[in-house]
């Protein structure tokens, strides 16, 4: 017997998490005019569509999360739901909209369409892949059992976790939405930072539990880098 002091439910860290950026950018693009002095009283073009896109991403985490996540483990320490979410609210919350909703923002100028399309595409083809992972590994295991499968199909041949590889897309595409602001580029690296090593955890698992079952990957998450 061990004492794992207090618990918290994976789904409430998740819902918790991913509420921050949620509450956060619409309350920054909304109160614009009043945070910054020389704000003009309408966003820009850019400004609305970062919101959007930002806004998007998060709400599919949370009905992800109720109606899509199953969790392997009920629980994690109720400590770590202040650590989770400070990625969350500090750094997609605050940190990026403390800067693209500004008038000095590269969000504020006129769109670069070459970066707005690519952008969009790059951000849709992310959403839509990440959803058909989670989707998948949600067909691994029945609702409330803890049973492991193996994952399969053309994104799960290429990397062994390709919810991770599709959320750097994302990010990217959201990047170049936002005019290649520097606030969505610290978040998109330190995400993908901390991605990597659980791709490689998760690879490690699949190996010892499957055996030769598994067919061995050579990339985790990013194709020719990690």
């Amino acid at each position: 017997m061990k004492d794992l002091g207090p618990q918290i439910a994976w789904r409430t860290v998740f819902i918790v998490e991913y509420l921050g950026p949620l509450l956060i950018h619409p309350l920054v693009y909304l109160l614009r005019p009043y945070i910054y002095r020389s704000a003009p009283i309408h966003a820009s073009y850019l400004q609305w569509l970062s919101c959007i896109l930002i806004c998007g991403h998060f709400l599919k985490r949370e009905l992800e999360t109720l109606f899509v996540h199953r969790f392997s483990a009920s629980t994690m320490p109720a400590r770590n739901i202040f650590k989770n979410s400070f990625h969350y609210w500090a750094l997609a919350g605050l940190n990026i909209a403390a800067w693209i909703y500004a008038p000095s923002s590269p969000t504020a100028k006129e769109a670069n369409m070459v970066l707005l399309y690519g952008g969009l595409l790059a951000y849709t083809i992310g959403e839509l892949g990440n959803l058909q992972a989670h989707l998948t590994l949600r067909g691994l295991r029945s609702s409330g059992g803890r049973e492991r499968g193996i994952p399969q199909g053309l994104t799960f041949s290429l990397v062994t976790c390709p919810n991770y590889m599709f959320e750097v897309v994302t990010w990217i595409g959201v990047y170049l939405v936002s005019g290649l602001s520097l606030s969505v580029l610290l978040f998109a690296i330190v995400s993908t930072g901390q991605m990597m090593p659980w791709a490689k955890k998760k690879e490690r698992n699949y190996r010892k539990e499957f055996g030769d079952k598994y067919k061995k990957k050579k990339f985790t998450m990013l194709p020719g880098i990690w």
